[in-house]
C-alpha cells in the first residue's frame, strides 16, 4: 500500500495543480511534494533492512491477454531512488523565485514528472516500466521547450529524438524477452530475468546492446552524451535540476535492475567495451570541464565524468567475481550526485540572477559580499570533489575499489575523476568566490530565506551521507546481494 501512496500523491497533485490559482501554485506544489516526501521517509524508516525481497507489493491484472500487470514494489535499491526523488522535488520547486513567471502548468509538469520517475523505480512489470519511462520524458520536454533559453527549440528537439530513439531500442529488447517467456507470455520482471538467462549468448549480446543504447543515452555515457551539455545549459534551472539530479538516475537504475540480471552473458561479451567507454568519458569530460568558462557548462561536463565512473563501477562486476562494491558504490553515488548537482546548479542560478553572467572570468570575491552563500558553495564543491566526510567520497571510494578488484589499471584511470575534478572545481571556486570583487559582484547579496530553505537541506545531506553512509548502504545491500546471486 505504501508504494501506491507514494506513487499516487504526485499524480493526483499534478492534476489538481492545473486548477490552483497562479498565486498559490508554488505553495500547493511544495506542500504536496512534501507530503510525498513524508510518505517516502516513513516507508524508509520502517523498511526491513535485512530483507532483499520486494516490499509493499501490488500485483493486479491490467491487460491480461498480453500478460501485463500493474505490478509495483520496493526493494532496497528502489527505496533509495524513491527517497532521492521525493527529497529533491520539493527543493526544486522551492528554488523558483518570485521574479520568475511560472504558471500552474509548470508546477503540474514537475509533479507529473516526479510521479513518472517514482513509477520507473517501483515497476516490476517490463511493460509498465516502459510506460513510466516514456511518461517521464513528456513533462521535461515541455519544461525545457516552454521555459528554456534562447536556443531551446533546437536543443530540446535533439534531446527528445535521442531519448525517444533509445527508448524504442529498449522496447524491442523487452518484447524479445517477453516472447521467450514460457506459456502464454508475461512481462513480469522475474519471468523476463529467467527468459533472458536461457537465451543463446549471442542473442543476449544483441539484447545487451539494445538495452545499453536506451540506458546509455539517458545516463549519458560517452559517446552517447552529445545531447547533454546543450540541454543542461538551455533548460531552465528547475529543468536542469530534474535532468541531472533525478532523470539520469533512470539510466543507471535501468542497468542495475534490468540489464545485469536479464542478460548476464551480454555483460560478459560487451562489459569491457562499456567499461572502457565509461573510463574514456571520465577523462574526456573532465578535460573538457577544465577548459569551460561558463559555470553551468562546467558542471554539466563534470556530471558526465561522475556518471562515467558510476557506469564503470557497475560494469566492473562479472558473474562469479563476488564484486558488489562497484554496484553499491553506484547506488550511493547516485544519491550523492543528485544532492551535489542540484545544489551546484542552484548556486549557478543564484549567481546568474544577481550578476547576469555565468562567465568565471567576470566573477570574484563573493565570500566578501556573501559569506553564507560562499560557505554553502564551498561545501557543495567539496562534496563534488569527493573530500573525505562528504557524500562524494563514499561513492567514489566504493566505485574505484570495485573497479580495482576487477582491473587495477582501470581503477587508476577512473581515479583521475577525483584529481581532475579537484582541478576544475576548486579552480572554479577560487576564481568565483575568492580574490577581489569584480564589477559584476560589487552589489552581490547574500542568501534569502527562500534560498537558504533550498540549500540547507542539501548541505545537511552532503555531510550526513559522508559521515553516516551506512544509513543508506545497509538498506540497499541485501537487495544488491539478492540481485547478483541470481546469476
Amino acid at each position: 500500500m505504501q508504494t501506491a501512496v507514494i506513487l499516487l500523491i504526485p499524480f493526483i497533485s499534478a492534476l489538481a495543480a492545473l486548477f490552483i490559482p497562479r498565486k498559490h501554485g508554488k505553495k500547493f506544489a511544495v506542500a504536496t511534494s512534501l507530503l510525498a516526501l513524508v510518505a517516502a521517509v516513513i516507508t524508509f524508516i520502517n523498511f526491513p533492512v535485512n530483507n532483499g525481497d520486494y516490499q509493499y507489493v501490488i500485483n493486479e491484472p491490467w491487460i491480461q491477454s498480453l500478460g501485463i500487470n500493474f505490478h509495483i514494489g520496493i526493494d532496497g535499491i528502489s527505496m533509495l531512488m524513491v527517497l532521492l526523488t521525493t527529497f529533491l522535488t520539493p527543493l526544486i520547486i522551492l528554488s523558483v523565485v518570485v521574479s520568475e513567471t511560472r504558471t500552474p502548468v509548470f508546477y503540474a509538469l514537475i509533479l507529473f514528472m516526479e510521479a513518472a520517475l517514482i513509477g520507473v523505480f517501483v515497476s516490476l512489470d517490463g511493460f509498465l516500466f516502459y510506460i513510466f519511462w516514456e511518461l517521464a520524458l513528456i513533462p521535461i520536454y515541455f519544461i525545457c521547450l516552454l521555459w528554456g533559453g534562447e536556443h531551446r527549440a533546437k536543443v530540446t528537439l535533439k534531446f527528445f529524438i535521442y531519448t525517444l530513439a533509445g527508448s524504442l531500442f529498449m522496447l524491442v529488447a523487452l518484447v524479445i524477452l517477453y516472447l521467450h517467456t514460457p506459456g502464454s507470455h508475461t512481462f513480469d520482471i522475474q519471468a523476463l530475468y529467467q527468459a533472458g538467462r536461457m537465451l543463446d549468448p549471442r542473442l543476449q549480446g544483441f539484447l545487451f546492446l539494445f538495452f545499453f543504447l536506451a540506458f546509455g543515452i539517458k545516463m549519458p555515457v560517452f559517446p552517447l552524451h552529445t545531447w547533454q551539455p546543450d540541454t543542461y545549459t538551455e533548460a531552465p534551472t528547475q529543468g536542469t535540476m530534474l535532468l541531472a539530479g533525478i532523470m539520469l538516475k533512470m539510466g543507471i537504475y535501468g542497468v542495475i535492475r534490468w540489464m545485469l540480471p536479464a542478460v548476464p552473458q551480454g555483460i560478459q561479451q560487451y562489459g569491457d567495451l562499456v567499461l572502457w567507454l565509461s573510463i574514456i568519458g571520465v577523462v574526456y569530460a573532465s578535460i573538457i570541464a577544465i577548459t569551460r568558462s561558463d559555470i553551468k557548462r562546467l558542471i554539466a561536463y563534470s556530471s558526465i565524468a561522475h556518471v562515467g565512473l558510476i557506469a564503470a563501477g557497475i560494469f566492473a562486476y562479472r558473474s562469479g567475481s563476488m564484486n558488489s562494491q562497484g554496484i553499491q558504490g553506484a547506488i550511493i553515488q547516485m544519491l550523492s550526485h543528485g544532492v551535489n548537482v542540484v545544489g551546484l546548479f542552484f548556486v549557478v542560478d543564484i549567481i546568474q540572477r544577481r550578476t547576469n553572467t555565468r562567465k568565471i572570468g567576470s566573477l570574484g570575491g563573493l565570500r566578501l559580499k556573501a559569506p553564507f552563500f560562499a560557505t554553502a558553495f564551498l561545501i557543495l564543491t567539496l562534496g563534488a570533489v569527493a573530500l573525505p566526510l562528504t557524500d562524494g567520497f563514499v561513492g567514489e571510494f566504493l566505485l574505484i575499489n570495485g573497479i580495482y578488484i576487477y582491473k587495477p589499471a582501470l581503477a587508476v584511470l577512473g581515479g583521475l575523476t577525483i584529481i581532475l575534478g579537484a582541478v576544475y572545481m576548486l579552480r572554479m571556486y577560487q576564481r568565483v568566490a575568492l580574490g577581489e570583487t569584480s564589477r559584476e559582484t560589487e552589489n552581490f547579496l547574500d542568501l534569502t530565506p527562500n534560498e537558504k530553505a533550498v540549500l540547507i537541506p542539501l548541505l545537511i545531506m552532503v555531510i550526513l551521507i559522508g559521515v553516516c553512509p551506512n544509513i543508506f548502504l545497509k538498506v540497499s545491500e541485501p537487495a544488491v546481494a539478492k540481485l547478483l546471486s541470481g546469476f
